[in-house]
């Protein structure tokens, strides 16, 4: 704060220059305006005294006429260089009323309309915090002086979360959907803290934030692990494991929850053989995967600007998630128009099936150069439910932009 107020202090020394030299050029107009004055007293007192010796016959009218030019002479040689006419009275009162009130006056707006605690805060925010604490009590200052900062609130529910402060987390979190709509990962988010908040019981409130998230993202992985969570604390073992196996497909191979997850899932597994329920085993699921039927057909304008040995690639690929392809099926231009069966054990990856998700794109694409990821045409379908069971039909028909 030292070199803001240095700055302030510099400009306002530039303001009361403004005000105060007009009042010392004022001085000096005035010196010179009385020294005139005095020049002029004194011309007309040696007219008057040449006046007297003339009536009086001591001097003749030419002596009269020449001692009076001579003081003509010396009037205009003592006024020389004033400019009287240019002279004007300025009040001093003011400016110097108006130099004293000048900074006051600003140092009490500023203190109203200012920010001095948000450039306070911004030099804080620019130094590593020591404690956990300390960055708390930052972030609380921070959304104190920006209310409507969406970021602020949430990187405060983090926080708060992070010290195991869920009832304090859920209200900020709450804000931070006030302020930057109902996004996915920020319910997912609210919901959490609202669940650990009340002893971990899956209270409506947080099953429709949660339902509310998972309708916009499918694979919102805050409310997948919430409700897997939920689902292992109630017992409900069969739905922990199907929420934490749709979680687990959208992490990095390398990520560390991952084998986190995966040991949920086995000792919900282990719970659901000890009661006596059978459980259904990823040999079983990939037996009974999804599998989509479609049609795909080349349009009649294309048939000219396409030749029989490029390669068609067609593909499903999740609505929400990631972006590669979940199975993939090749063939040629000479192919279409032809009928594909797109199913688990067409997928890219293990963990990516089609099953572990619930909507997908179904997408064509004509590639000379044989490359999946980019080409010349393309066709797409709007998304469906991986559950579908009637024969779709996809038309390749425009420009590929990718």
């Amino acid at each position: 704060m030292i070199d803001f107020w240095l700055a302030a202090g510099l400009l306002l020394l530039v303001a009361l220059a403004f005000l105060l030299i007009p009042v010392l050029r004022g001085r000096k107009a005035q010196t010179e305006e009385d020294r005139t004055s005095l020049n002029v007293a004194l011309y007309q007192e040696r007219l008057d005294e040449l006046e007297g010796q003339r009536s009086a016959g001591t001097l003749t009218q030419e002596q009269f006429d020449a001692g009076r030019a001579e003081a003509a002479r010396e009037l205009l040689a003592d006024t020389e260089g004033a400019d009287i006419a240019r002279v004007s009275r300025l009040g001093k009162a003011l400016p110097l009323v108006a130099a004293i009130l000048a900074p006051a006056l600003g140092f009490g707006m500023y203190l109203h309309w200012g920010a001095s605690d948000k450039v306070e805060l911004a030099r804080e925010m620019r130094e590593q915090p020591r404690s956990m604490e300390e960055m708390t009590a930052r972030l609380e200052r921070a959304v104190e002086a920006q209310p409507e900062s969406a970021e602020g609130w949430y990187f405060l529910g983090r926080t708060y979360m992070a010290q195991d402060r869920a009832a304090d987390a859920a209200r900020a979190y709450e804000q931070a959907v006030k302020r930057a709509g109902r996004q996915p990962e920020l319910l997912g988010q609210w919901a959490q803290a609202l669940y650990f908040a009340a002893q971990k019981r899956l209270t409506p409130e947080v099953k429709a934030l949660t339902e509310e998230a998972l309708k916009a993202d499918p694979n919102e992985v805050t409310s997948l692990g919430l409700l897997g969570i939920a689902g292992f604390e109630d017992g409900r073992y069969q739905d922990a494991i199907r929420y934490w196996e749709r979680l687990i497909v959208q992490l990095p191979a390398d990520d560390p929850s991952r084998g986190a997850l995966q040991g949920g899932i086995d000792k919900a597994r282990e719970k659901l053989k000890e009661s006596g329920v059978s459980v259904e085993t990823p040999a079983a699921t990939a037996a009974v995967g999804a599998q989509l039927k479609v049609r795909v057909d080349l349009a009649a304008a294309l048939k000219d600007k396409v030749k029989p040995g490029d390669s068609v690639f067609v593909f499903a690929r999740a609505a929400s998630g990631p972006p590669m392809p979940l199975a993939v099926k090749r063939m040629t231009v000479a192919d279409l128009p032809v009928e594909v069966s797109l199913s688990d054990a067409d997928a890219m990856m293990p963990q990516l099936k089609l099953s572990n998700f619930p909507e997908v794109q179904l997408v064509a694409r004509i590639s000379r150069s044989g490359n999946a990821t980019s080409g010349e045409w393309i066709g797409s379908s709007s998304p469906l439910s991986t559950g579908t069971l009637e024969p779709q039909r996809l038309t390749i028909d425009s420009p590929d932009k990718k």
